[in-house]
C-alpha cells in the first residue's frame, strides 16, 4: 500500500513539474516550433543513411527496405517516448558533481520524479514524429504481411514495452552516475547506441552480440523479437515462440531492477560538501 502511494505521489509530482516546463516552453511558440523541427530534421539523417545503403544493395542481412524501415520506426518511436519522458536523467552526473542535487533532496517530492522531469523537453516530439512517419511508411510498403489479431495487439504493446525498457535503462544509467559522476557517455552508449543498434536487422550482427542484447541487456525485446514475429521472420537464436511476446514482462522486470538500483545509488550519495 505504501509503495502504491509513493508511486502515485511520484507520478503526480512528475506531471506537475513537466507541466511547468511545458508552459515555459510554450511561452515562446516560434522557438518551440523551430527546435522541434530541428530535432525532427536531425533524426531524419539517420534514416537517410539507410536509404543510401539501399541505393547500392537490394537487401540488408536478408531484410528489404520496408522491413528495415519497420525496425527503424519501431525502435525510434519507442526510444523517442522514453527520451521524452526520462531523457533528462543524463544530467544527473552534472548535478552530482556541482552539488545541485542537494536542492532536490530537501524538496517534498521524490528525487527521481524531479530529476526525470527537470527541463522537460517537449521538442523531443520531433524524434517521435519522425520515427512514427517512417513506421507508417514501412507498414504501407510491406508486401504480403498477413495481419492477425495477435499481430495487431503486438504493435502498441511492442512500442509501450520498448519505451518502458529504454526508460529503465535511463534510470539505471542515472543510478550508475552516483558512483561514477562523469558517466553520461556510458549511459548514452546503451540508450542512443542501443536505439541505433535496433534500427538494423539482427542478422547483420554476430550471434554473440544478439545473445548479449537478449539475455544481458534485453534490448532485443524492444523490437527485434516482436518485430520478427510480425514480419514472419525466424529468430536467429531459435528461441521458443512465446519469447516474442515477453516484452511487457521484461519491461516490468527492467523497471523493478532500475528502481532498486536507483534507491541504492541515492542512499550512497554523499553531498559535495561532506
Amino acid at each position: 500500500m505504501g509503495e502504491s502511494r509513493a508511486l502515485l505521489e511520484g507520478l503526480r509530482c512528475y506531471g506537475l513539474i513537466s507541466a511547468m516546463w511545458i508552459r515555459s516552453t510554450m511561452t515562446y511558440r516560434a522557438s518551440f516550433v523551430m527546435t522541434t523541427f530541428g530535432n525532427f530534421a536531425a533524426t531524419v539523417l539517420d534514416f537517410v543513411a539507410i536509404l543510401l545503403m539501399f541505393s547500392q544493395v537490394d537487401s540488408l542481412g536478408g531484410f528489404s527496405l520496408p522491413e528495415v524501415a519497420f525496425l527503424y520506426g519501431t525502435s525510434s518511436t519507442a526510444f523517442g517516448l522514453a527520451d521524452l519522458l526520462m531523457g533528462s536523467m543524463d544530467r544527473l552526473g552534472r548535478r552530482v558533481r556541482d552539488g545541485t542535487l542537494d536542492t532536490l533532496l530537501v524538496r517534498p517530492a521524490p528525487v527521481l520524479a524531479q530529476v526525470a522531469a527537470d527541463r522537460f523537453a517537449l521538442r523531443r516530439l520531433g524524434r517521435i514524429s519522425q520515427g512514427s512517419f517512417v513506421l507508417v511508411w514501412a507498414l504501407t510498403h510491406l508486401d504480403g504481411l498477413q495481419w492477425t489479431p495477435l499481430k495487431l495487439l503486438l504493435m502498441p504493446v511492442m512500442l509501450l514495452s520498448g519505451a518502458g525498457i529504454f526508460s529503465a535503462i535511463f534510470v539505471l544509467g542515472g543510478a550508475f552516475q552516483f558512483l561514477a559522476s562523469d558517466a553520461s557517455e556510458v549511459q548514452n552508449s546503451f540508450t542512443y547506441g542501443g536505439n541505433t543498434l535496433l534500427q538494423y536487422p539482427p542478422t547483420v550482427f554476430a550471434k554473440d552480440l544478439v545473445r548479449g542484447v537478449t539475455f544481458v541487456v534485453p534490448l532485443a525485446f524492444v523490437n527485434w523479437l516482436p518485430a520478427l514475429r510480425i514480419l514472419g521472420r525466424d529468430d536467429p537464436l531459435g528461441l521458443p515462440g512465446w519469447v516474442d511476446l515477453a516484452g511487457p514482462l521484461v519491461a516490468v522486470a527492467c523497471c523493478a531492477v532500475a528502481g532498486l538500483a536507483w534507491r541504492t545509488g541515492l542512499r550512497s550519495y554523499r553531498s559535495t560538501g561532506s
